[in-house]
Order: C-alpha cells, then structure tokens, then sequence
C-alpha cells in the first residue's frame, strides 16, 4: 500500500528487492569473506535507540537487534556452521570510508536513504523514516525556520543534513551560520551552551537527546519540518550486489515476521537499557504502511 511519502520510496523497494544497486564501485567480495570467516563486520554509533553502548559496555539498539536477527538469517542462507557479529564504532563522517576498507560489512545504525547518498554506498530495505527539525532552547522561542533568520545552526559533520539545512538556508534566504560539528553530541551541546541558536537533525535523534540532557524541559523540537518525511537504512558497499541480494532476502523475512511490532515496541516505547527513558514514539502510518508494502510485495 503505497500512499503519500511512500510513493517515491515504492520504486526504490522494488529495485532494492530485486538486488540491484544503484552505482557501480569497486567489487568487494563479502558474502566469501563470511563463508571462509564467519565474522559479520557491523558498524554501529551513539545514536539511541538504533545503536549505542549500554552501562554495562554493550553495544545495543533497534538496529543492532535487526542485525543481530540479520546475522542468524544470513547463517541459514548461506549453509555456514555460525556466523559471529565483530561490533565496530562508526562516526557521521567516517563510516563511508569504514565501508570501502571491509573495516565494516554493514552499518547498522540510521543512515538517510538519499539520492546524493547511494553514489557512495548501497541501502538495504528500509527499517525507519524520519523528518529532519532542529532542537532550540525553549527560551528562545524558535519554532519555524524563520525563526532562525540571522542566526547560527549547528549540524553533525558526515550527515545529510549538512546539505539540507544549506538547501533551506539558500531557498529561504535566512543568512544562516552553519557550524559543522564532528559529533551528534558536540552539535547538541552548543545549543546547550548557547553558542549556536539550534541543532538541525532527525527529529527521532533529537527526542532521544533531549529526553537524556539534564534539563528536557529547556528544550524543545521545531513544529516546522526541514525536509518531507525520509527513509534510514543500512549501509553496505557498492557494487556488493550479491551480498546486497542475501541482506535484503534476510530483511525481508524479519521486516515480515510477526517479532517486528514487538521488536519497535521495545526501543521506542519502553525504557530504553543503560539511558532510564522513554521516548514513546508509536510506529509511524508510514513506517506501518512500508512494511505492509513489504509483505504485500514479498507474497507475489
């Protein structure tokens, strides 16, 4: 059932389920790699609840619980006696480059699913879909776009949303300042500081952040939207197209199964491990509606 902002996301799930990538790169034999080692290489962030390091040192999340359902359904696939998972941390702007050097098999963690995004790496089926907004001090009164006129903006170094929030700058004519920060924590706490009069992210992250802070109710998320309604996936390298191929297959069973509305519920409507929040965010129609797509695809 493909309505609204999933209509252009429709043509991508078809491609994506019938293992094709969207760019050619340089080939990288993963699916050999695992037969001869039986170690996945999973690249994980700091960015709760899609994956982060608990208070006991264990790395956690909705994407790693995917992943972690990923790895046993590619063991299966692929006829090898165990498949092991090697956890590597993973920042904005180096888990491209993790990818290219095998450091890293898949990211599992919420990368945007862009156009400008798979020149450089190919994505699996969908597992989440944002808006991007920013987080300003409550205080200050922010709330629209142009709220922000004049003003300073900090944005996460290797994302998306470097693009996005320039994107608006430049159709609006805001005369932003944007200050690229190395870390999702870094760009926050400017705006904590008072240094920069917002943080411009996934609104999903920023909750997340702002339930964590000390102060959550000195916060608060824009009411206007920077972007439409966009998909997070899992990153793997170009040109990996078989690998690719068995990621997806194996998604598709978990995407489908009746462990997946069980499984958002834990991270986003329970408290979440070593963090002692709740962020309470019931599945989205969209995401609600993709995975019906997905099954509805998948039973043809």
């Amino acid at each position: 059932m493909c309505q609204r902002t999933l209509v252009g996301w429709c043509s991508l799930l078809i491609m994506l389920l019938g293992g094709g990538s969207a760019h050619a790169g340089q080939a990288f034999n993963t699916l050999e790699r695992l037969k001869e080692t039986g170690v996945l290489r999973v690249g994980y962030g700091d960015t709760a609840p899609f994956s982060y390091v608990d208070d006991h040192g264990k790395v956690v999340g909705y994407s790693i619980d995917i992943c972690q359902q990923l790895a046993g359904q590619l063991q299966r696939q692929l006829d090898i006696p165990a498949l092991d998972i090697t956890y590597v941390a993973r920042t904005p702007s180096n888990r491209i480059q993790l990818l290219n050097s095998g450091e890293i098999d898949i990211e599992c963690n919420a990368s945007t699913n862009t156009e400008e995004r798979r020149r450089s790496a190919q994505f699996a089926l969908s597992h989440y879909f944002v808006s991007v907004r920013y987080v300003a001090l409550k205080s200050s009164g922010f709330t629209t776009l142009e709220d922000l006129s004049g003003r300073s903006v900090s944005v996460a170094r290797g994302t998306v949303n470097v693009s996005q929030i320039n994107q608006a700058n430049r159709k609006q004519q805001l005369n932003l300042s944007v200050v690229p920060v190395e870390t999702l924590q870094g760009a926050f706490d400017l705006v904590a500081e008072g240094r920069v009069a917002a943080f411009a992210m996934d609104d999903v992250l920023l909750s997340a952040m702002i339930a964590e802070s000390d102060e959550p109710q000195a916060y608060v998320l824009s009411e206007e939207a920077i972007t439409s309604t966009e998909p997070l996936g899992f990153m793997m390298r170009l040109a990996d197209d078989a690998f690719a191929v068995e990621v997806n297959k194996a998604l598709e069973h978990i995407y489908t199964s009746p462990e997946m509305p069980p499984l958002y519920y834990q991270w986003f409507q329970q408290p979440l491990p070593g963090k002692d929040i709740t962020l309470d965010i019931p599945m989205s129609e969209v995401l609600a509606e993709h995975f019906t797509a997905l099954r509805t695809m998948v039973s043809r």
